[in-house]
């Protein structure tokens, strides 16, 4: 099982990114598809979900309207768009894979991490 994280960078605030997560050796679309992020000296924190079976998403409060995922899953990918970027949303960004439906996003409930793209914004 492999997740592997691209499109980190640095911006300027209220500039854009898009990430990109491509995954292999496993059934993608079994999976719930996470986003999370960690910043230094801070706890990882879960950014944003997609679901397997409807695609039903969901987002932390302080990204809501700002950063938006979805998933192809013909090509095993999932995606945050990042929008309107504040310097607060600096962090490692890290995508991660849940097998069944998305409830929550404790990291616990994660079996597969990709390794992260970093993201820095300036002010």
């Amino acid at each position: 099982v492999q997740l592997v994280e691209s499109g980190g960078g640095s911006v300027q605030t209220g500039g854009s990114l898009r990430l990109s997560c491509v995954a292999s050796g496993y059934k993608f679309s079994s999976y719930c598809m996470g986003w999370f992020r960690q910043a230094p000296g801070k706890e990882r924190e879960g950014v944003a979900g997609i679901d397997r079976r409807d695609g039903s998403t969901s987002y932390r409060d302080s990204v809501k309207g700002r950063f938006a995922i979805s998933k192809d899953n013909g090509v095993n990918t999932v995606y945050l768009q990042m929008n309107n970027q504040k310097p607060e949303d600096t962090a490692m960004y890290y995508c991660a894979a849940r097998f069944g439906r998305c409830y929550g996003m404790t990291l616990t409930d994660y079996a597969y991490w990709g390794q992260g793209t970093q993201v820095t914004v300036s002010s």
